[in-house]
């Protein structure tokens, strides 16, 4: 049954990392020399200490070392620590739930091969390497384009008891600190996910090139004649996002709205006009009110898809709709968060665009979220088509 009472191991782990980002991650990330949209270094002792909490290996389960904890206290954990800063968020939430999907997809061998060294060490992140440099796969300007589907640039070619792989990857999340990629090539059986270790020759990371418009880690990786054995072959399956997973991306931007509602509330409370305090004139106030109920709603939309991740039998006896609940999560929150932070922001008048106020930089992560990958007019024709069962027709694989 679909129940708000959240477990008293919920209601601890929210609170602890609440804790946790009040005295350890905004001291460090909300000083002004960091508010700068240029230079957002990554605040690695931050990151330590979380890892040393566990959230880390957070959706990780038990019997494999982690904290086995469900969907719905993965977006718990990921809007408070986006509430101080979405670098932390954006890194812990991709190697926790690459985490789960890599190593639950491991052989044990694999995983007595990789599995100590990601336990122990604090500094141990992972990455997934899809795209292709100048891949254009929007869904809006291809949606009526019959473009046949390109095979994959990389390529991971036999060589004795291994493979050798040549190529280059683009936009990798937390690729310049990852310790282990898996890295996607073509085969001669087709494409394949590879476990490439960060020291392995012939392996290079660069940082993303360009205006930042990523949250957390994002880099480009050359691969030029790099060995793996046979053994790192990892069977996934389909890495690609259906719509139904863990909604980790809606809840951290949901913090991202929270810190800049927070911030207006406060600062409300305390900026006196007129002979009273902000809040109390109607403008105010009720723009504050209308930010609570969005950011409400969007909590619920998320939690929502987070339960049906948890509970997919849900749909099979109808008790949810058969529908991507994840993405309209998303479409939903990355509108409804840019407002809010937006309005957050005109209640502090012109300082709230200044370089040296965290509003800046909140409207800015926001922005982030609704235009990030195809943005939400890609996900809007996904959910589109789930609602008609339409299914467009897949375009053949191109010749080489």
């Amino acid at each position: 049954m679909y129940n708000l009472h959240l477990s008293p191991e919920q209601i601890e782990f929210r609170d602890t990392v609440r804790d946790f980002v009040e005295d350890e991650v905004k001291p460090v990330t909300l000083k002004a020399d960091r508010l700068d949209l240029n230079d957002r270094t990554l605040p690695v002792e931050v990151l330590r200490k979380a890892s040393q909490m566990g959230l880390r290996t957070l959706a990780l389960p038990e019997d494999l070392g982690g904290v086995g904890a469900d969907a719905l206290t993965c977006c718990i954990v990921t809007e408070e620590l986006a509430v101080g800063d979405t670098d932390v968020a954006a890194v812990l939430a991709e190697t926790s739930s690459l985490g789960l999907r890599l190593f639950s997809a491991m052989t044990p061998e694999q995983r007595a091969r990789f599995g100590p060294a990601f336990l122990e060490d604090d500094d141990y992140h992972l990455a997934l390497a899809c795209r292709e440099p100048g891949d254009d796969s929007a869904l809006g300007i291809n949606y009526h384009r019959p473009a046949a589907r390109m095979r994959l640039a990389t390529t991971a070619t036999r060589d004795g008891g291994g493979f050798v792989i040549d190529g280059a990857k683009d936009c990798v999340a937390n690729g310049p600190i990852a310790k282990l990629i898996a890295v996607e090539a073509q085969t001669d059986k087709g494409p394949a996910l590879f476990l490439v270790p960060r020291e392995t020759p012939g392996l290079a990371v660069t940082g993303q090139p360009g205006p930042r418009w990523y949250h957390g880690s994002c880099g480009q990786i050359s691969l030029k004649g790099v060995r793996v054995p046979a053994a790192n072959l990892l069977s996934l399956g389909d890495a690609s996002d259906n719509g139904r997973g863990v909604p980790l991306y809606p809840a951290l931007n949901l913090g991202i709205g929270r810190a800049a509602y927070e911030a207006a509330l406060e600062y409300a409370q305390l900026r006196v006009q007129g002979g009273r305090r902000i809040v109390e004139h109607q403008a105010i106030g009720t723009k504050l009110a209308e930010i609570a109920v969005r950011l409400e709603v969007a909590r619920t939309a998320i939690w929502r898809a987070a339960w049906a991740s948890d509970h997919p039998d849900a749909t099979a006896d109808r008790s949810l709709p058969d529908l991507p609940l994840t993405t309209i999560a998303r479409v939903f929150t990355a509108e409804t968060v840019y407002r809010a932070a937006k309005d957050s922001a005109e209640c502090f008048g012109a300082m709230g665009v200044m370089r040296d106020m965290p509003l800046q930089k909140y409207i800015h992560d926001a922005m982030i979220c609704l235009h990030t990958g195809g943005g939400s007019a890609d996900d809007k024709l996904r959910i589109a088509e789930a609602l008609t069962s339409h299914r467009r027709t897949q375009p053949m694989l191109a010749a080489e």
